[in-house]
């Protein structure tokens, strides 16, 4: 091929990368920050439950936000309380009802329970959903509503997206007195390598080389159009500037969030935090491998740390 349209053909290429890269980062960013919302669905069979189970009726609380946001949850309170709470952070898409199996686990011991739509998710309001940068504060508004009406310890358990969520939190709310949280990530630009790894069956190399202009895309995109900067979610950051006790549970099978994130977290903070590895438990899945040393650990954790 002639030296001018092998110019023009790199040119013609070059302009290409250049719009897939625009149109692909800007899309991402959408797909990422406007979740599809999972629907309650019927609820009368949960309230059944918790009215059965534990004489505790399930109350319809909300709060609004910062910004504006309407954010939803319920409030459980068990017969004998002990004066204690929990908070409990669902996963990435989901909503409160995947928290309703925890809860159970707690009221039983005495703990009133907080069951929150993360905004963005379920019932909750908010356009978009930020990862722990806006949710971070939204949970510390949650604990000092459930404070006034629990007024001994408050812990947080979180899961996934809720781990994040939760470990953000250290960092805005120091009176929570401990912290369990399962597979979180540690920054959000790692996690974000791997996913796209793992989506497009490629190599997080990959994303870090030729990708990394989307990946920009990605980033600046919500930052110029909304004024988030992803990578503010942060949790490796968090925890290093927290001191409350937290413990990391992360399963060897886990695809999701590879098990290296938590190692992370806890080499960052070493000094309130501890490590439990599920020999293979894959993501989210540490409660169904292994139950009862499950609810024991998170039992035991919260137990032997009531101060904030």
């Amino acid at each position: 091929m002639p030296r001018p349209r092998l110019i023009l053909a790199a040119k013609w290429l070059l302009s290409l990368y250049c719009v897939v890269s625009i149109a692909g980062g800007i899309t991402l960013a959408e797909l990422s920050l406007r979740l599809h919302k999972l629907p309650l669905g019927d609820t009368a069979p949960y309230r059944a439950t918790f009215l059965a189970r534990h004489g505790t009726p399930v109350q319809d609380v909300s709060i609004q936000a910062a910004d504006g946001a309407i954010l939803k949850a319920w409030w459980l309170q068990p017969s004998s309380p002990n004066g204690r709470s929990v908070i409990i952070l669902h996963g990435v898409t989901a909503n409160r009802i995947g928290s309703t199996g925890f809860a159970e686990m707690f009221l039983t011991q005495g703990y009133s329970v907080l069951v929150p739509d993360s905004r963005e998710h379920g019932e909750s309001g908010g356009n978009l959903a930020t990862y722990g940068i806006l949710e971070r504060y939204d949970t510390k508004q949650w604990i000092d509503w459930m404070r006034q009406r629990a007024p001994a310890c408050t812990y947080l358990l979180g899961e996934s997206m809720g781990a994040a969520v939760g470990l953000q939190t250290e960092a805005v709310s120091p009176r929570l007195c401990a912290v369990a949280v399962e597979d979180p990530f540690a920054r959000f630009r790692e996690i974000e390598y791997e996913r796209l790894a793992r989506w497009t069956h490629s190599s997080p190399l990959l994303w870090k080389t030729i990708g990394r202009p989307l990946l920009e895309t990605a980033t600046l995109y919500p930052r110029i159009r909304y004024g988030l900067y992803l990578p503010n979610a942060d949790p490796e950051f968090a925890v290093q500037q927290s001191t409350i006790p937290t413990l990391l549970i992360t399963g060897t099978a886990d695809i999701n969030i590879p098990m290296h994130h938590a190692v992370e977290l806890e080499q960052a903070c070493a000094s309130h935090c501890a490590l439990w590895i599920v020999p293979g438990a894959q993501h989210g899945d540490a409660s169904a491998v292994a139950h009862a040393e499950f609810e024991h650990r998170i039992l035991t954790w919260f137990a032997t740390h009531n101060a904030p």
